[in-house]
């Protein structure tokens, strides 16, 4: 494929960066467009999974028919069977009329079901029929009704392991899985960083009428070195806060972390340290994790420095003790004990010496989890769908999170 037809494709759809990864994608979406196949598009939340549809769906032969987006993620699990496919009359309290489905009015167009992977099992059956056979029934309805849609999907779910886990079903994967598109994150276009961050501060200069904020040389290293775990979406709105609050127009290094810190996890460092530079994170939780066990083994190297410190004041006590003639201490299981010293010392750093209470104890997960959502929340002024945004989640999850910490 020509580079200039995606080249084309990139200026229509306002696609920044030159990442031969990303270009891959891009010729792939177009190479298929003109086939009626089903595509499913994976990656981190962030990527800019919604472009790729658009693209498919404007170079098919589906680009006169109507192009419907649904958030799978966004609607709870009660209604999305009647939003998918449509509901009779009377069929459910506040069935006050007949109404159509997405996938009725998709007719001859194209569906893109965003966030596949939160859809509930019950209605992955019924979308395996849509696909299968092309037909599907009303909720309250007997009637088998026909439709002609491409199907596109997105996730950016793990699809295989929530097949083991019975979250979703192996042959509705195999189904959408027919022609595959993986968007790479933004750490693997570091190339790309730059440019988006000077495009993302060029319309924000635009857009607040005030000058174009730019980095120094020792910045723009720290911008690029960063993992933006939340990709391009986060680097927009870092970089938008910046526009706004910084009155010099040229950003430092020092300026630049003091935005590049998480405000969700207690202040630490956002930037990955080079012990993390070979490891590869697919979401928040296995950072999480890779802390509590780097603090795990900071604390049992804690407890051998107070156990030597422990040792060395026996010693030292000891020698003062024959020193001045004074009778050692009694010894209790041949272990030496200075019982004012000793007390003292393991009252202090009792939690740290402490050989029974393990990290993960002191450091739960589901605490931090927590204290992360309820921040949020308050930051968002109750405002779920906001708050389920900022988190990188679906709303569906953030209300399972919500009702599992009892925060209703």
């Amino acid at each position: 494929m020509a580079i200039t037809e995606v080249q084309q494709v990139k200026q229509r759809f306002g696609i920044i960066g030159n990442s031969s990864l990303f270009n891959c994608e891009i010729e792939k979406a177009l190479l298929i467009a003109p086939v009626d196949l089903t595509v499913l598009i994976t990656g981190e939340s962030g990527v800019g999974k919604e472009v790729f549809p658009q693209i498919i769906h404007q170079n098919s032969m589906r680009k006169h028919g109507p192009y419907i987006v649904v958030n799978c993620g966004a609607i709870p699990e009660g209604t999305i069977d009647s939003e998918l496919f449509g509901h009779e009359k009377g069929s459910f309290t506040g069935a006050l009329a007949e109404r159509k489905g997405y996938f009725e009015v998709a007719n001859q167009g194209t569906i893109f079901l965003d966030e596949v992977g939160e859809l509930p099992i019950a209605t992955q059956v019924r979308l395996l029929r849509v696909l299968e056979y092309g037909e599907f029934i009303k909720v309250g309805s007997s009637k088998v009704q026909k439709t002609d849609v491409r199907i596109i999907a997105a996730t950016n779910v793990d699809l295989l392991r929530a097949i083991k886990k019975g979250r979703f079903r192996e042959d509705l994967y195999y189904r959408l899985n027919t022609i595959p598109i993986k968007i790479p994150s933004l750490r693997e276009r570091q190339n790309d960083i730059y440019l988006l961050f000077r495009k993302f501060a060029s319309d924000f200069a635009e857009k607040y009428r005030m000058p174009v904020i730019n980095l120094t040389d020792k910045a723009k290293e720290i911008l690029m070195e960063y993992r933006w775990t939340g990709n391009i979406r986060e680097l927009k709105n870092i970089t938008e806060r910046m526009s706004i609050f910084e009155r010099e127009r040229e950003i430092d290094e020092e300026h630049l972390k003091t935005y590049l810190v998480s405000s969700d996890m207690e202040q630490l460092p956002a930037i990955i340290s080079s012990s993390f530079d070979s490891k590869s994170f697919t979401n928040e939780r296995e950072i999480l994790y890779q802390i509590l066990f780097d603090m795990r083994r900071e604390i049992n190297e804690l407890k051998r420095n107070i156990s030597e410190l422990l040792n060395n004041v026996s010693t030292r006590v000891q020698s003062s003790q024959q020193s001045h003639g004074i009778s050692s201490y009694p010894v209790i299981d041949n272990k030496e004990y200075i019982p004012v010293v000793q007390k003292e010392l393991r009252y202090q750093y009792a939690d740290e010496i402490s050989e029974e209470k393990e990290p993960e104890q002191a450091f739960s997960l589901e605490k931090i989890e927590k204290e992360m959502i309820i921040k949020v929340l308050k930051r968002n002024k109750g405002n779920r769908r906001n708050a389920a945004q900022e988190l990188g989640i679906s709303e569906r999850t953030l209300y399972r999170k919500i009702k599992e910490y009892g925060m209703e």
